[in-house]
C-alpha cells in the first residue's frame, strides 16, 4: 500500500518513493558478512622449489629449455639437440659422465 502524505488540509496525496531503508539494511549486513569471513579465506599457495647460490659458475654446463609448447631441447657446448621427454634424461645423463664432476645441468623453462 503506497505512503499517504497530507499537508494540512483535506487533499491527500500518495508518496512515489523507493523506501531506501530495507535496502540499506541487507547491504549493511551483506557488509558485516563480508568482513567477517574474508579474513577466515587463506590464499592458495604453490610451493616451488628454490635453487641456491654457487660460489662460482661451473666450467661445463648443458642446458635443457623447455618452451610453451612443452618440448625440450638440451645444448651442451657446441650442439643444440631437440628431445623427447623419455631421452632426456639419457642424453643429459650421457653428456654429464663425459665430464668432471663439477658439470652442471641448468634446466630452464618457459612461464607457462
Amino acid at each position: 500500500m503506497p505512503a499517504v502524505a497530507s499537508r494540512g488540509g483535506r487533499s491527500r496525496r500518495t508518496v512515489n518513493e523507493i523506501n531506501m531503508v530495507p535496502f540499506i539494511d541487507v547491504m549493511l549486513v551483506l557488509l558485516i558478512i563480508f568482513m567477517v569471513t574474508a579474513p577466515m579465506l587463506t590464499p592458495g599457495s604453490i610451493n616451488v622449489p628454490s635453487a641456491g647460490k654457487a660460489a662460482r659458475t661451473p666450467p661445463k654446463r648443458a642446458d635443457v629449455m623447455i618452451d610453451k609448447d612443452g618440448d625440450f631441447r638440451i645444448k651442451a657446448g657446441s650442439t643444440d639437440k631437440t628431445v623427447t621427454i623419455q631421452e632426456l634424461g639419457a642424453v643429459a645423463g650421457s653428456w654429464q659422465d663425459q665430464q668432471s664432476d663439477d658439470s652442471a645441468v641448468l634446466i630452464s623453462a618457459d612461464k607457462k
